[in-house]
């Protein structure tokens, strides 16, 4: 499973609310949940994580990022640690079946990006969304773990990658609109498409279990669309 970084810095955001940590399955310490964000290629039938499993490339991929709570969400102190930040990796994959806007929660929060077509573009989350209603379905204790970068510039060596076996399943027409909605700032003709990285070979990815996950449960705050903007953690 390769480990990539690259130059281009499209994504859409969703900030999180304080008070969200992750800890155990081997991590060192605590750490506090800052955002999650996406990476897509073209619809549902050009994938576009960032991660591949024996070659294979997924449609989407749901990056959780996170800080050791010892630097009380200071970024510039956690990007001097070579364990500073912890990445959880989530692959997303069309769902079997006809089904059309599911699940449900993965569809209201698609819903948003017709509010952020633009760079810098935000917009409230109403409540009613959690991690947890995004995250179902998957299998938290079956994950692969490698030291690696941030996929942005400048691509510092400082992340705990957790990237996890089960992938999340969401509706073919969830998955189109990441494609068919949100684009490029200057352009507006240009759909912003094929936000990810070329991939490049890891050392020492190993498979995990057990791992041991928490705070979980709390809502989303801001969906915004980012452009550019270097270590845009």
């Amino acid at each position: 499973m390769p480990s990539f970084c690259g130059n281009v810095t499209e994504r859409v955001k969703i900030a999180l609310a304080s008070g969200i940590k992750i800890s155990g399955g081997g991590l060192v310490e605590p750490y506090d949940s800052l955002q999650f964000h996406l990476h897509w290629g073209n619809g549902s039938s050009v994938p576009g994580s960032e991660h591949t499993v024996n070659g294979n490339r997924y449609p989407m991929e749901l990056h959780i990022v996170n800080v050791k709570s010892t630097y009380n969400g200071d970024t510039a102190l956690a990007v001097t640690d070579s364990t500073g930040l912890a990445a959880l990796g989530f692959f997303i994959e069309e769902m079997s079946g006809d089904a059309t806007g599911q699940p449900a929660k993965w569809n209201l929060l698609s819903s948003y990006l017709s509010e952020i077509v633009n760079s810098g573009n935000s917009t409230a989350v109403a409540s009613g969304i959690t991690l947890d209603d995004l995250l179902e379905g998957v299998d938290r204790t079956k994950y692969y773990r490698y030291l690696g970068s941030l996929t942005t510039p400048s691509c510092n060596e400082v992340v705990v990658w957790t990237v996890f076996k089960d992938s999340i399943k969401v509706s073919k027409d969830v998955i189109d609109k990441f494609s068919t909605t949100v684009r490029i700032a200057g352009d507006s003709s240009e759909l912003m498409v094929n936000v990810f990285r070329n991939v490049q070979p890891a050392q020492s990815v190993s498979t995990q279990s057990s791992c041991s996950t928490s705070g979980y449960s709390l809502g989303l705050m801001v969906l915004s669309l980012v452009l550019g903007g270097v270590r845009d953690i």
